[in-house]
């Protein structure tokens, strides 16, 4: 499942929604990086409407405009 973000609002909304209900998400940047965001190590800044990814050794800061879709994994569902 796929979905196209068209604002930048309704990216930052959406996503955090999504992280919170399904714990994961997958996104894709304007650069064709794909990003895992999972509960435990992101966290989403209202004031600057950025996803912060915290990696261990590394923090990632990304603008929730960079965000060209996203999607979860639906791991044993199959379509006959």
């Amino acid at each position: 499942m796929h979905t196209s973000i068209s604002s930048n609002m309704a990216n930052y909304e959406a996503l955090k929604a999504s992280v919170a209900k399904n714990g994961e998400v997958m996104v894709r940047l304007d650069t064709g990086e794909k990003v895992e965001l999972h509960i435990h190590n992101v966290r989403f800044e209202d004031s600057t409407k950025e996803i912060v990814v915290d990696a261990a050794t590394e923090t990632y800061w990304i603008g929730a405009d960079r965000v060209c879709y996203y999607w979860i994994h639906r791991e044993g569902i199959t379509k006959e």
